[in-house]
């Protein structure tokens, strides 16, 4: 049997993948400014590339918590 639809703590967990997406985005900008030097052109794109899509998906993360605090 299928458990029942809990979505009481949506809003939190989406705060924790919101702070988690922030932090890493951070933490990998800190690394390129330390690092950049000794990067290949193609790993400064890849990594460029991925923190593009972290920040698509903080902005994700944020719509989604506004609409369920809506609900």
């Amino acid at each position: 049997m299928a458990k029942p639809d809990n979505r009481a703590d949506n809003e939190v967990h989406l705060q924790k993948h919101i702070d988690h997406t922030i932090a890493n985005l951070h933490e990998v900008e800190d690394y390129l400014d330390e690092h950049a030097d000794e990067l290949t052109l193609d790993e400064k794109k890849d990594i460029e590339a991925k923190n593009a899509r972290r920040k698509e998906s903080i902005k994700s993360f944020i719509a989604e918590k506004k609409d369920e605090a809506q609900q």
